[in-house]
């Protein structure tokens, strides 16, 4: 359901604010960023802060690698704004080959062994959650996961089990490939906060 205070800001700050980015940016603002204007009281700051910290906060991930998970748990919600939004982000980290053989199937992507194994992890805690066991984290960091990286992946995995959620329930806009990586070379530049 699209909220016309979402598409064009709930007050005047933020209707500028809006229309000013478009123009400078020469495109229209993802509805990503623009939910960011929408009751900032209400989640906006909040959501900000723990996206910035778990995509761009100090991590044994590279933000590539962060990205990756991010359009994979957007591909197994099927959510088709956010796979093509931290797809074309983390094609700028690791590269369209690597990202578009993860996506297509990570367990034989080439990638490291850690990151499959985080991978997997993933998956489980996204598709599975009631089968996530003590083993999986155990099988993780016997092939080469940290226990902090293990957190980090699943702090990005929980985060985006919300946002490719609230994406969907609010209709986001696809934009075209040229548009997702504009605003993922914004993204890269500006951060989440």
């Amino acid at each position: 359901m699209r909220l016309p205070e979402v598409e064009r800001g709930d007050d005047l700050r933020s209707r500028s604010l809006i229309r000013l980015i478009s123009a400078i940016s020469g495109m229209r603002l993802p509805d990503a960023a623009r939910v960011a204007f929408y009751h900032k009281d209400f989640v906006g700051p909040a959501l900000g802060a723990w996206t910035q910290a778990a995509m761009r906060g100090p991590s044994g991930w590279t933000v590539g690698e962060r990205e990756l998970m991010a359009a994979m748990v957007a591909t197994w919600n099927s959510s088709a704004f956010c796979i093509g939004a931290h797809r074309a982000t983390a094609v700028h980290g690791i590269g369209a080959a690597t990202v578009d053989a993860c996506l297509a199937d990570y367990r034989t992507a080439p990638i490291a062994e850690p990151l499959r194994a985080a991978l997997a992890f993933l998956e489980t805690m996204t598709l599975r959650p009631e089968e996530l066991l003590p083993s999986d984290a155990r099988a993780a960091m016997a092939a080469g996961v940290t226990r902090a990286q293990l957190v980090d992946a699943a702090a990005v995995a929980a985060l985006f089990n919300i946002i490719t959620r609230y994406a969907d329930a609010l209709g986001f806009a696809i934009p075209t490939a040229a548009e997702f990586d504009k605003s993922a070379l914004m993204l890269l530049k500006r951060g989440y906060g």
